[in-house]
């Protein structure tokens, strides 16, 4: 097993020369390159937390419309707003939570486009840069 992992570490011989015989010196474009890759990689990771944190209120705001359909049309419901509760009408609190619901959904969707921009300029990024440097850089995220 120990074997087997170090097996999967190492380069293997033929890499090993390829890369020896091959040393590529980083040119300050490549760095530039790899700079900007890491940068979009921890972008795309915030906006990733994003999206899973936009997921959850997404699900909380559907469970309290399904509790709110079982409430009295004349009832009061307190309804959070900054660090207060307020009292109202159930009519109310419906529309502010679809306004939320819209509102969550547009951020989803606007967060899901940057994403997929970035992606694809990482992509772009990977085809230079292994071009370039072939198995000697790691871009896997």
């Amino acid at each position: 097993m120990n074997q087997s992992v170090m097996q999967r570490r190492m380069l293997s011989k033929e890499d090993e020369a390829a890369v020896g015989n091959d040393e590529l010196e980083v040119r300050r474009e490549d760095q530039d390159k790899i700079n900007k890759f890491s940068r979009l990689h921890q972008r795309e990771t915030l906006l990733e937390e994003d999206l899973k944190s936009r997921a959850k209120e997404m699900e909380d705001l559907e469970e309290i419309s399904s509790e709110l359909e079982l409430a009295d049309e004349d009832e009061k419901i307190p309804y959070k707003l900054g660090d207060a509760f307020i009292m109202l009408p159930l009519p109310d609190v419906q529309e502010l939570l679809a306004k939320g619901t819209d509102k969550i959904e547009q951020s989803v969707s606007a967060t899901e486009q940057k994403l997929s921009s970035i992606r694809e300029e990482m992509d772009s990024l990977k085809v230079d840069l292994y071009a370039r440097f072939g198995k000697s850089i790691n871009l896997e995220t």
